[in-house]
């Protein structure tokens, strides 16, 4: 075995270095044409007295204008550039060429640069910005074969605001831009800012168009600058309406018409025929009823009578959107004739929804590995109807089946398991028995679910459960997003459990008590703030936390008693938090760092969380350099006692922490090197009987030991780094992780820090298949 580590150790360094070796073998210096400069890069030195202050924003946005980009570089070589070089030859060869065409670049010479007009753009840059009259030079720092450009800037001191006056006239639109300017970002003192100019523009135009101003447009406001009343480098600004804006642009329209089409057809792009049905002087007109009006009616928050409002009818459109039932939304607004009065101007307002498919049937065939060696098919076939009530409900049933066999595992294989489920979901769009118009933004939707999932698993136990959930819920904004559950019931049974199962359960009090609460219920809430979904953000930030709680409610119903309706029933309170930060950088470039916490307290009837609230770690979506839930409670480990159960590795303390570069490879082939961290702990006592044998005391007694969260915690990490390949097909991602432990809490003191994939011997590589990004 000695001599197996050895060859491999070798045998890796050998790789490294050979790999180091074709990197620097790659110099392009040779390919270089006479008369050329390979362009290797700028830098911008600033200039500026302490008045001004920091400089850091100005340096950071004139960096932006630096073009073109010169050519990759790693480890101080540039592949690409080389890779392009090489296939340029008379005869290069297949390699040469598709190593090009994969990773090779087009050259960068000085010649592309053009300094003269870079130095104009940085001088109109930090005209814009108030630093009027800066100067803005650029020095050559050049080799035979390469050269480089630095600009030198010298800052002037900015102009800043001494007065900021609106001149108006006797137009009411006057008085309503002047209540948009209480608001304003332009304040006295500030230098001055073209761009802030430019979004106040913005602003009092979205303003405006929340007042009825339906023509009006930012274009139509001018700011105007005077610096001739000072000399002391201060300016006065003036906000005024251009000269010649159409006249319809000054006055706020009225919707006096509001028509409603619930069946439209966007392929034909024509109404038929059809009758009217008024609900509060709407208009819906379908030929035969494809969603009942009165049920529409609450999702449109504009009325007659009302001025016009942009975010109003934005706000309307996400509404419709939301329902579930159209594909397309599109709201039109036309203005009618005022020629005989400029105080009465209108608006007709038409609103056309067009369904999707109402029924649809899914079917899916699946393959499934896993990380403990289980594999196996499955199918999973649902049923949906997006419209079944007439008001938008959304009524879904999905029954799937699978059978999985463990392919490896010593004593393990041959174990197998059978697994079923059917669920039923009715979605409304509604909060029951709240209007939906006291929610601006988004229809909020209340579920009700049942369910019903059976586990037979060969040597072990059979497993029946039921579940009922009655909840709600809504986004609040983009990115804020609600989701509780006042009833969520589920009721489990246990049978045909097997002797090695029952000796399983007799050796281990903590699993046993889990398994023997088989009726949990309670309520749960989630709150997640996701800036994702803003893709011009390069930094979001991800937050998602929840809270489950159980048993109160059934404990006020059965007064002292542990059972209801004859069942034991689980109490215990649970929560967890999930946060995510991600910086993301040109060529879809992104470091992402992931903080996991989350702690369950057991308590009246319950002395352990259920078995299926407990927390686990190791596993494609967790510290990956660790089978699935191989991870604890803190240094413990199955596998030493020979017992090799998934079952004992829980616990109901778990803190994890991750860090993964992300980058491209080719198309859809993506790259990461990544780091994990995390376990499992007990922070409760379970009782340990004298009447039990020696032996299993002596078990147990162990597992609170090594289980216990203490002072030492980060000591009892598991700690692993590796390398993944991703392929990312428009969302849909197939994950390939090779992962080695770092850190492994369960070996002895001493001994638990190691060289990843070298130290461990055959447990010194991981593979997790996955599909979609662990986080």
């Amino acid at each position: 075995m000695n001599r197996i580590l050895r060859a491999t150790q070798t045998f890796y360094y050998a790789l490294i270095l050979l790999i180091i070796a074709s990197l620097y073998s790659c110099g392009v210096s040779k390919f270089i044409p006479n008369g050329e400069s390979l362009y290797t890069g700028s830098k911008i030195n600033i200039k500026a007295n302490k008045e001004i202050g920091k400089t850091k924003k100005v340096s950071q946005e004139l960096h932006t204008l630096l073009e073109p980009e010169p050519n990759s570089k790693i480890l101080g070589t540039r592949p690409g550039l080389y890779f392009h070089y090489k296939a340029q030859k008379k005869n290069p060869g297949f390699l040469n060429r598709w190593l090009n065409k994969k990773f090779g670049e087009e050259p960068i010479y000085l010649s592309d640069v053009n300094p003269q007009r870079i130095e104009q753009l940085m001088l109109n840059r930090l005209d814009n910005r108030g630093f009027f009259y800066s100067k803005v030079t650029s020095k050559l720092d050049s080799t035979q074969k390469h050269a480089a450009l630095s600009y030198q800037v010298e800052l002037q001191q900015p102009y800043t605001l001494e007065q900021f006056k609106l001149d108006k006239d006797s137009l009411p639109i006057y008085n309503d831009i002047s209540k948009a300017l209480t608001q304003t970002e332009i304040k006295i003192g500030k230098r001055f800012d073209l761009e802030l100019m430019k979004y106040e523009r913005q602003r009092i135009d979205q303003e405006l168009k929340q007042k009825g101003y339906y023509n009006f447009n930012p274009d139509f406001l001018i700011f105007e600058v005077d610096t001739n009343r000072y000399d002391n480098k201060k300016f006065d600004l003036f906000l005024r309406l251009k000269k010649n804006v159409p006249k319809k642009s000054l006055f706020p329209y009225t919707i006096d018409s509001i028509a409603v089409f619930p069946n439209f057809s966007i392929d034909t792009d024509t109404i038929s025929p059809s009758r009217a049905t008024k609900i509060n002087g709407i208009s819906f007109f379908q030929k035969e009823e494809f969603f009942n009006p009165e049920k529409l009616e609450p999702y449109i928050l504009f009325g007659l009578g009302q001025k016009y409002n942009s975010r109003t009818a934005g706000l309307t459109s996400n509404r419709l959107s939301s329902l579930g039932t159209y594909k397309f939304v599109n709201i039109r607004f036309n203005e009618k004739d005022t020629s005989a009065t400029d105080s009465v101007r209108s608006l007709s307002a038409d609103i056309y929804l067009s369904p999707l498919t109402k029924r649809s049937v899914r079917a899916e065939f699946q393959g499934v590995t896993k990380s403990n060696g289980f594999a196996g098919p499955g199918i999973a076939v649902s049923y949906n109807n997006r419209n079944l009530f007439k008001g938008g409900e959304t009524f879904g049933i999905t029954g799937n089946f699978a059978y999985e066999t463990q392919l490896s595992g010593g004593k393990n294989t041959g174990l197998s398991s059978i697994a079923g489920g059917l669920k039923t979901d009715l979605i409304i769009p509604s909060l029951i028995p709240f209007s939906p118009k006291r929610f601006k933004y988004a229809v909020p939707k209340t579920k009700i679910s049942l369910g019903t999932d059976f586990l037979k698993r060969t040597k072990l136990y059979t497993l029946n459960s039921f579940n009922a959930t009655f909840g709600y819920t809504w986004n609040a904004n983009r990115f804020v997003y609600h989701e509780l559950n006042p009833i969520n019931v589920n009721y489990v049974k246990l049978s045909n459990t097997t002797e090695e199962f029952l000796a399983i359960l007799d050796n281990n009090p903590f699993l046993s008590q889990s398994f023997q609460q088989q009726f949990i219920a309670g309520l749960n809430y989630t709150f997640t703030y996701n800036e994702l979904v803003d893709g011009n953000n390069n930094n979001p930030f991800f937050v998602s936390t929840s809270l489950d709680i159980a048993g109160n409610t059934l404990n006020l119903l059965s007064g002292s008693k542990t059972t209801i309706f004859g069942l034991e029933y689980a109490q215990y309170a649970k929560a967890d938090v999930d946060i995510r930060y991600y910086l993301k950088w040109k060529k879809e470039q992104a470091l992402v760092a992931r903080l996991y916490g989350g702690w369950g307290l057991p308590f009246g009837n319950s002395t352990t969380l259920p078995f299926v609230k407990q927390f686990f770690s190791g596993g494609p979506y967790s510290v990956r350099a660790f089978k699935i839930r191989s991870l604890g409670p803190g240094t413990y480990n199955s596998e030493e006692n020979g017992t090799s159960s998934f079952f004992d590795q829980s616990g109901n303390l778990k803190l994890e922490a991750n860090l993964e570069y992300r980058f491209p490879i080719w198309s859809y082939f993506k790259g990461a090197i990544f780091a994990d961290a995390g376990n499992v702990w007990l922070t409760n006592n379970f009782e340990i009987s004298e009447d039990e044998p020696a032996e299993s005391r002596a078990f147990n007694e162990e597992l609170l030991a090594k289980g216990k969260f203490g002072s030492n915690w980060a000591k009892e990490l598991g700690i692993g780094v590796g390398l993944g390949l991703r392929i990312d097909i428009q969302s849909f991602v197939l994950r390939f992780d090779f992962a080695s432990p770092l850190q492994v809490p369960y070996l002895p003191k001493g001994e638990r820090v190691r060289i990843p994939f070298f130290d461990g011997g055959s447990n010194n590589l991981i593979f997790n298949f996955a599909i979609g990004y662990p986080f």
